[in-house]
This record gives structure tokens, sequence and C-alpha cells, in this order.
């Protein structure tokens, strides 16, 4: 069939689903379940035999829309929270596992410019750290307490001050995902090449071990998840630039609403990492096997909620 007779023949349908739409489906339920089952026949129909089209671009914005009625409209569950946490999300965020492997690239290629850099130019370090904060910790070091900057200021003052700036820099690098996936790029770049030169400044003056032992006991959740939450820009970023079948606009709301809602899983994580800087960090002189026990500890968390358990759901889900 072409086009031009197939758009005749289903346009009626099509702007009768859509006039549903605009009035919050107020009407009858059993012709409001005919027009969406067919209007999905016809989405399949487009993507098979126009899929260049812009009736498929229109088509896929009307389901995106009747969809995003539906669920808006849907009643909440009372175990909606840990139903979210438990199931949704992960298998939700298994088909962004290749947008988080590109952020984790991005993020190693950086650190290791970072660490190049700084093991070949002494003023690299200042460059990226400031001053302010290397000429105190060459302070610390001299005073043989070479991370004593993590133990100044009160506990809970450390826990909040941290928490709120590293929920932050995970919003931010979300938000940059709004001018392209270069925006993100540039944070999750930033952030990796501060992560190499902060690690190699330490190994030039040959306390590597040292501070990696106090460093990674927050430093663990808090860089993986600053990972993630790049990974939650690219979504963004991605779908303005690749936006398939759908209309740019239509992809730009479908990748902002996921984004947001890979940024949003983070939060906790980072309230786990901050109360570890605030509570634990500060005690350097604490047993080696108590502080690489919570760094493997946090690793494995990140990895097995993030990675591991949505690949396992996703198993399980696809063999019901």
């Amino acid at each position: 069939m072409r086009e031009a007779a197939f758009v005749k023949q289903n346009k009626e349908k099509w702007i009768a689903f859509e006039k549903a739409i605009a009035l919050n489906f107020k009407t009858n339920p059993d012709t409001l379940a005919d027009y969406y089952i067919q209007l999905t026949n016809d989405l399949a129909y487009a993507r098979t035999y126009y899929p260049e089209s812009k009736t498929l671009l229109y088509l896929n914005s009307l389901a995106s829309q009747a969809h995003q009625k539906i669920y808006a409209n849907k009643r909440e569950d009372k175990n909606r929270v840990v139903s979210f946490w438990k199931y949704e999300f992960p298998l939700f965020f298994k088909q962004y596992h290749k947008t988080l492997l590109y952020a984790f690239l991005i993020f190693i290629v950086a650190s290791s410019i970072g660490v190049i850099s700084a093991l070949n130019d002494d003023s690299f370090v200042r460059l990226i750290l400031g001053d302010a904060y290397v000429n105190e910790t060459l302070n610390n070091i001299e005073k043989g307490d070479p991370t004593a900057i993590y133990k100044s200021g009160s506990q809970i003052g450390t826990f909040l001050g941290i928490t709120i700036n590293n929920i932050r820099v995970a919003f931010l690098a979300y938000a940059f995902g709004v001018i392209t996936s270069i925006g993100t790029g540039y944070i999750l770049f930033s952030n990796g090449v501060m992560l190499g030169a902060f690690m190699t400044f330490f190994y030039n003056k040959g306390l590597l071990y040292e501070a990696s032992k106090s460093v990674w006991l927050h430093g663990t959740i808090e860089i993986s998840v600053i990972v993630i939450a790049g990974c939650a820009g690219l979504v963004m970023g991605n779908s303005i630039l690749f936006p398939k079948t759908y209309s740019r606009r239509v992809s730009f709301m479908k990748g902002a609403k996921d984004g947001l809602k890979i940024v949003v899983s983070t939060i906790p994580f980072f309230i786990i990492a901050g109360f570890i800087e605030g509570f634990f960090t500060r005690y350097s002189n604490m047993p080696d096997w108590l502080a690489f026990s919570v760094i493997f500890a946090s690793l494995f968390l990140i990895i097995y909620y993030y990675i591991l358990y949505p690949i396992k759901l996703s198993k399980k889900h696809a063999g019901q």
C-alpha cells in the first residue's frame, strides 16, 4: 500500500485518538482500547514499510504521548518505592549498559591523561587542583598526616556538605547533556583528569598506598556514581543527536526522562559515600583489612546493582 493511501485510510482514527489524549482519555474505555490497539498495529506497519517517513514520526509521537498519559494517571502501588529500586529501575537500566561503558571509557581516558600529564609536568597538579589545596596537602605531608584534610570539620557537617556537593556534580553531569553528549563528556573528562592528577600527586610523594587507603573509602562509590550520572547525561545528549524513528522533540523528552531516572537512582549511593567520608575516612589509622573491606564492599555494591543485577533480572524476566 502506498503511504498516501495508508494515511488516508487511517487518519480519522488517529485524529480521534489524538483528541482523546488531549481530553485525558475521557472516552469510552472500549473505544479507547480499540484506538490504542489499532495505533500500535499501524505503528508496526509504518516501521516496516515507511521507515524514513513523517508518518512514522507522527505515529511514534502519538504512541509516546499515549504511553505517558496512561502512566501519569495510573494509580501507584503502596510498595511503589520498593518496586522501583528492586525491579523497575534495574530492568530499565539494562538497556543503557553500553552507554555506561562509553561514560566509563571517557572517564578512564581522561584519568590516564591526568596521570601522564602530572608525571611529566610538576605544575600540572597545581593547575588542576589549585594552589590552596596543594599547599595545604604539602603542609599536612610535612606534619606526617597527608590525608588530614579529610579530618577537618565536624562529622555531620562533612557528611552533609560532601553529600550535597556530590549530588550537585551528578545533576550537573546530567544537565550538561542538554547541550548534547559533548557537554556531559566535558564533565566526565574534567573529573577524570582531576582524579588522575590527584592520585599522581600522592604517587610522586611516595604516598600512593596511604592516600588510596583513605581516599577510596568514600571515593569508590563517589567516583563510580559520577560515571553513572555521566551515563544519564549521555542518554539525554544522545537523544538529541540520534533521535532514531522519533521526532527530535519526542526523542529529547524521552531521553531527558530516562536520564533523570538514572541520576535520581544515584542519590542513595551519594548519601552512603558522604556518610563514609564524614564518619570513616577521617580515621586514617584504621587497620588495612578494615579499610579495604569497605572499599571492596563498596565496589561490589556498585557493580552488582548497576551491572550484574540488571542482567540477572533481565534474563529471569525474559524467561517468564
